[in-house]
This record gives C-alpha cells, sequence and structure tokens, in this order.
C-alpha cells in the first residue's frame, strides 16, 4: 500500500471540502451540500469509482457550463403516483434528493409513487439513494441511462448502443438491509478510465474491439474504431445483460419520452425512480417476515469457499460504511492528483480534511 493510499480523511470534512469547491465553481450553495453529501456516501459505501473520483469531473462541468449552476426542474406531466420532470441539466444528486422529498409523501399516500427525469446530469453512485429507502421503509427502484453516449453493444453487435445502464434497489431489514447496484455491463466506464489512465488490464476478456475480438485492456474503447464493453453474460450469455440495458433504456429514455433519438447534450442521465410503501401492499411486518427469512436463508448458505461466506447485496458497504465514518475514509490515490489543479485555482486543499494520527 502506497503511502498516499494509507491516508485517512474526516467525512464531514470531506464534506464541507467538496461544498466548498462545487461553490467556487459556481454551484448554487443550496445544491452544493447535496451533490457533496452524495459524493462521500459514495465513498463511504465503498463505491470508490463513484464518490469523490466524480468531484474533479463534475467541477470541470460547471465552469464550462456542461452542468446549470442554479434553478429548478421543470414539471412536464404530473399525476398523483406519476411526474415526469426536465432536470435542465442540474446536478444530478440534488434532482434526486428533490425528487425523493417530492415522492415519499406521495408513496405513503397511494402507496406507489414515480419520477421519471429526463435531462438531469450525473447522478453519481445509485447505491447512496437506497440509504434513504431503509430509512423511511420503502422499497426504492432506480435506473438511470446516459442517452448522450454509448459503450456497450447490443449481444452479438460490434458497435455501442447503451451506456452500463445502472439498476439498483433497496430494502429494510430487521436489521439492516439491502443495497443492490448494478449495471447491465460486466463492468464500468468509470473502472475502465481508472485502469487505462493506470496502464492496467482487466483480470478477463470483459471488452471487445471494433471487430469483436475479446480484449481485457480498456484501451480498445479509446481506439479508432472504439471497442466496448461486454453486457452481464459475457459473449456467452450476454443477451441477459442486454436485455436489462433494454429495460433500463424503456424505463428511462421511454417513458421520459426523451433518450438516444435526441441530439446528444454533453454527460448526463435520464432518470427513473418509483417508491413503494411497505405497509400499503402486506404491511412492513410482513414484509419484514419474509425478507428476513430469504436473507437469512442467503447468509446462512454452505459457501463454495469457506473463507468467503455468502453475503447479501450492500452487507459489505453498509459495514465498511460505519467503520469509515468511526475511523476515517479511505480515498483511492488517484483522487487527490485529479483535485491538485482545481485546487491551486481555488485555494483549497484536500489535505485539510485528513484524520490527524492520535
Amino acid at each position: 500500500m502506497t503511502e498516499e493510499a494509507a491516508v485517512l480523511y474526516r467525512p464531514d470534512a470531506l464534506i464541507d471540502y467538496a461544498e466548498a469547491l462545487l461553490q467556487k465553481a459556481g454551484l448554487a450553495a443550496s445544491m452544493a451540500g447535496a451533490v457533496a453529501r452524495t459524493l462521500v456516501e459514495g465513498d463511504l459505501l465503498g463505491h470508490d469509482t463513484h464518490g469523490l473520483a466524480l468531484l474533479a469531473g463534475y467541477v470541470k462541468e460547471l465552469e464550462s457550463g456542461g452542468m446549470t449552476r442554479d434553478g429548478a426542474p421543470a414539471v412536464l406531466s404530473d399525476r398523483p403516483a406519476a411526474v415526469l420532470w426536465d432536470g435542465m441539466r442540474l446536478p444530478g444528486p440534488w434532482l434526486i434528493e428533490q425528487g425523493m422529498d417530492m415522492l415519499i409523501p406521495r408513496a405513503r399516500q397511494l402507496g406507489t409513487a414515480a419520477l421519471v427525469i429526463r435531462r438531469s446530469h450525473h447522478i453519481a453512485c445509485l447505491a447512496v439513494y437506497m440509504l434513504r429507502a431503509l430509512q423511511e421503509d420503502m422499497l426504492m427502484l432506480l435506473a438511470c441511462s446516459d442517452p448522450n453516449t454509448a459503450s456497450v453493444a447490443p449481444f452479438g453487435g460490434t458497435q455501442a448502443v447503451f451506456t452500463p445502464n445502472p439498476l439498483a434497489m433497496g430494502f429494510p431489514l430487521s436489521e439492516g438491509g439491502v443495497l443492490v447496484d448494478i449495471s447491465a455491463s460486466i463492468t464500468t466506464n468509470g473502472m475502465s478510465n481508472r485502469k487505462r489512465a493506470a496502464g492496467e488490464t482487466f483480470a478477463e476478456e470483459w471488452l471487445i474491439d471494433a471487430k469483436g475480438r475479446p480484449s481485457n485492456n480498456p484501451q480498445v474503447l479509446f481506439d479508432q474504431p472504439p471497442g466496448t464493453l461486454l453486457p452481464v453474460g459475457g459473449r456467452s450469455h450476454g443477451h441477459k445483460g442486454y436485455g436489462m440495458a433494454l429495460l433500463v433504456d424503456t424505463l428511462t429514455g421511454g417513458l421520459a419520452g426523451h433518450g438516444r433519438a435526441d441530439p446528444p447534450e454533453g454527460w448526463g442521465a435520464t432518470v427513473y425512480i418509483t417508491l413503494h410503501d411497505l405497509n400499503a401492499f402486506g404491511g412492513k411486518a410482513a414484509f419484514l417476515r419474509q425478507m428476513d427469512h430469504v436473507a437469512q436463508q442467503c447468509r446462512s448458505n454452505t459457501p463454495v469457499d469457506a473463507a468467503k461466506p455468502v453475503r447479501l447485496p450492500g452487507q459489505a458497504g453498509l459495514v465498511g460504511r460505519e467503520a469509515q465514518k468511526k475511523n476515517g475514509v479511505r480515498l483511492h490515490p488517484s483522487i487527490a492528483a485529479a483535485l491538485q489543479p482545481l485546487e491551486a485555482r481555488h485555494g483549497l486543499a484536500l489535505a485539510s480534511a485528513r484524520l490527524q494520527a492520535a
């Protein structure tokens, strides 16, 4: 482990640092806090390609005008249980936070409520938003696509149509909860970019080049003509990931009426959120009885490798989150390096958030 990788940071100080940097770049104070909290929560949960690793890119988007600095979403359709917003390219984490504020009372009243957002900016780590579903006794579904770009080919093809198209689900258990955060592709653009920058390759052939030849080298995504990421299931069963990608594009671009058929506008997202109130169906107690039972069957399952017991999705992230909140956050070494030019311009220092040795 490098010295830089061993550095620990105070979560609250990281939020303050990120919030200050976003405001220096022009983001409204009312929005900067939501974005900063979401990014730091991503690192707390262990999703270090979708935490503060995104901060430098967000700041550059603010400075270039790619991300809207202030304002409100436009309400395009508003029925009691179904709402459509134009996000006006406002910061995604703030839009999701506002959307959940709007959806939760509707789901309490109606049982289920859904929001689709077209023209959001990037929404960061999907698992973070599941934390609130656990707190509110909700079952939450969240899907996201970026119609402005493409890096995943349909199964059997060689030309990109989709983005990784993440899909997330969260719900409480009697103790803890489940946080599912997966994508329709085997790996993500964020991890591919990180490995390419470090001169690394993947452990397996999770990509294909422009001629359809399998590769473990993320460089193929940047070649001309470019290769693509493989869908979940890879070369033998990629129809599964292909179906997931279609599902996400349907829930996002299809329901939004805005997506890949429209001119690209830059880094962004189309978002689908649905909240189900547990008490509107069989009731919270009945839900927990069922899902606690399933969870226990999973956790007590005889593992293939005794050293690797079966875990629930999000279990390690929730444990790690509590540990990092108490002991300090470990950031990927590439994050500090990416932020240095911005710090010099705006007079801030990530080092100020370091946890002081006892």
